[in-house]
């Protein structure tokens, strides 16, 4: 049974994350800086800026999924968010290359694109929004998630590590779908993310599918479900926020999102499976 260290387990989503390699039959270890009571597997507590830490919670995995991090711009200072995230994941991945550990995912953001927490927050240069947009945070948490994609295409480099970046939307737990009928008529509560959000069960497949995946090398994905989260058509929702962009690379005949998942879907065989008009029968 091979074991799998996630970092960041505690947390909304790494709970999830946790539970679903748990149920494939993975042998799992929590690390976090924090206990969850909602989770079986075994937590160690630790400092992932501390190498040495790093070193000793890694030591025996198969793999890592690095989710822990500060987790958005605001929550604390800009230094302290930036230095977090950046050195908890070099620390992760040097230690991953220095044990031997040749698959990593690590989580990155669609706040890296730019708009999410922008000032003065651009356009999309074009939608679909794929891999290949341009990333341009104005903030430290977006920088921070650039720097790791690069920084885990260094290591790539230099050891052959296998590592995936999954660019997340907004994600959803199960029990938040509840919320979704107070904002879903109101696009401007939810541009800046193109509206696109990915529910925690589907985020999880997607770890595991990057994991067991052979030969992917350094990538970035952009994981997101296949609808929007507002029950206004995508043609409208642009028009609305963003009229000028006119570079529209798909039909957008319906609700279809706006934040392209095809490349994981081709690379990892993944498939979104929940849709929040079906759990509040929209």
């Amino acid at each position: 049974m091979a074991k799998v260290v996630v970092t960041g387990g505690s947390g909304m989503l790494g709970i999830w994350v946790v539970r679903h390699f748990a149920e494939q039959g993975y042998e799992v270890l929590n690390v976090d800086t924090r206990r969850s009571d909602a989770l079986d597997c075994p937590t160690l507590i630790a400092n992932l800026e501390d190498l040495g830490e790093t070193y000793g919670v890694l030591a025996g995995a198969d793999a890592v999924v690095h989710l822990a991090a500060i987790p958005a711009a605001h929550i604390r200072t800009p230094e302290v968010t930036f230095r977090n995230n950046v050195m908890s994941t070099y620390n992760v991945l040097e230690a991953a290359a220095g044990l031997g550990i040749r698959k990593a995912v690590i989580a990155s953001s669609e706040s890296s694109y730019g708009l999410v927490f922008a000032v003065h927050p651009p356009a999309p240069q074009y939608v679909p929004l794929d891999e290949s947009h341009p990333q341009l945070p104005e903030d430290s948490y977006g920088l921070s998630k650039v720097v790791n994609e690069k920084t885990a295409e260094m290591f790539h480099r230099r050891t052959g590590m296998q590592i995936v970046s999954l660019r997340l939307g907004n994600v959803i737990p199960p029990e938040w779908y509840a919320r979704f009928p107070g904002f879903i008529h109101k696009p401007e509560a939810r541009e800046r993310i193109l509206w696109s959000y990915i529910d925690t069960r589907d985020a999880a497949s997607a770890c595991r599918l990057a994991i067991e995946t052979d030969g992917l090398g350094a990538v970035a994905l952009n994981i997101a479900a296949d609808d929007s989260s507002m029950a206004i058509r995508s043609r409208e929702l642009l028009a609305a926020s963003y009229p000028g962009v006119t570079d529209i690379r798909a039909p957008l005949e319906g609700f279809e999102t706006l934040f392209d998942n095809g490349k994981a879907k081709r690379l990892l065989g993944w498939q979104p499976q929940h849709r929040w008009r079906d759990e509040v029968g929209q």
